[in-house]
């Protein structure tokens, strides 16, 4: 993370802004570029320590009021999707997305997409803990997320109340995110994150699309806890569920999806979490790439490559 005064503690990056100017600077260089306002110029300034774990940035931001904004302007500059999330700490935050708005306060957890305009804004002193990460990391879809999107996920009631308190944990603590432990850490948190998510949807369907949608959960996850079997197949998936291949992937279709890049897509990111998980440096490439129904090395090579820009051996030691 560049920053205009910063220390390093560990893993922990630490950088602090002394003016509006540099806080600019700070913010679009540590997230996505932004565009940041505030009517409030005079004796500003803000602070961000950071952990970034593979691709996971876990950062606590502490600063006076002010609105970042994701134009579309900045979005055209950008090729890579992340979601971030927002951990309300302290103070009181508004997310606007998607034509929802979002009023925040401390516990509440909301998401948003940097592929699509958003605004953020703070009007006093605050404290959030943003988690920001690539889209593929969820086993759900773009689509399914962007119906949560400036959606107020309550820190006081539901999974919100186990949840939070864990998030919150993560803040006070980023220094412990480190080494083998740290990194499985923080992929639970997306896990358990990717949980929060899937609740909310089931309780915002109405009941025919929830029939549909629930299927749809359901098949997924048979195919996450099937992804080791090479065998695995639109037919026995089909099979497994009761229904026809061809309604299958009708299904698949209207979540703009096919059951086959689906399946690759999932055992491709357990393999790349498996390559930079330390626990499992002194596992052959091969055995990694078996674990997760690949049985032709120079296959999974090459469609690893196409997806990541590197062979897996080189990703690993990247």
């Amino acid at each position: 993370m560049r920053s205009m005064r910063g220390k390093q503690s560990g893993d922990v990056q630490t950088a602090v802004a002394d003016n509006f100017s540099q806080w600019h600077h700070l913010v679009s260089e540590s997230f996505v570029p932004l565009e940041v306002r505030s009517d409030k110029l005079q004796d500003f300034s803000g602070v961000l320590r950071s952990r970034v774990l593979d691709e996971l940035s876990i950062v606590e931001v502490t600063a006076k009021g002010h609105q970042v904004l994701r134009t579309p302007a900045l979005i055209e500059r950008s090729d890579r999707l992340f979601f971030k999330l927002n951990l309300q700490l302290s103070g009181h935050g508004i997310l606007i997305q998607d034509n929802r708005e979002a009023a925040l306060r401390p516990g509440d957890i909301a998401v948003y997409d940097t592929h699509r305009p958003y605004t953020l804004a703070f009007e006093e002193d605050f404290r959030t803990l943003v988690v920001m990460f690539p889209h593929e990391i969820l086993d759900l879809s773009p689509d399914d997320v962007g119906q949560l999107t400036a959606v107020r996920m309550a820190g006081d009631q539901g999974l919100g109340r186990m949840i939070s308190p864990f998030m919150m944990q993560l803040a006070e603590n980023l220094e412990v995110l480190t080494g083998p432990s740290g990194h499985r850490l923080a992929h639970n948190a997306v896990d358990l994150i990717a949980t929060m998510f899937d609740n909310e949807l089931s309780t915002r369907r109405s009941t025919e699309e929830g029939r549909h949608s629930e299927l749809l959960v359901r098949i997924r996850k048979y195919i996450e806890a099937n992804l080791g079997d090479p065998d695995l197949a639109p037919a026995n998936i089909a099979a497994a569920h009761y229904i026809s291949t061809r309604q299958l992937h009708n299904i698949f279709h209207q979540a703009d999806a096919t059951v086959a890049t689906w399946i690759r897509a999932r055992r491709l990111e357990h393999c790349r979490r498996d390559l930079r998980d330390p626990i499992l440096a002194d596992r052959p490439v091969g055995t990694i790439a078996n674990r997760w129904g690949f049985v032709d090395a120079a296959h999974f090579s090459r469609i690893f490559r196409s997806a990541y820009g590197q062979t897996p051996s080189a990703y690993r030691l990247g």
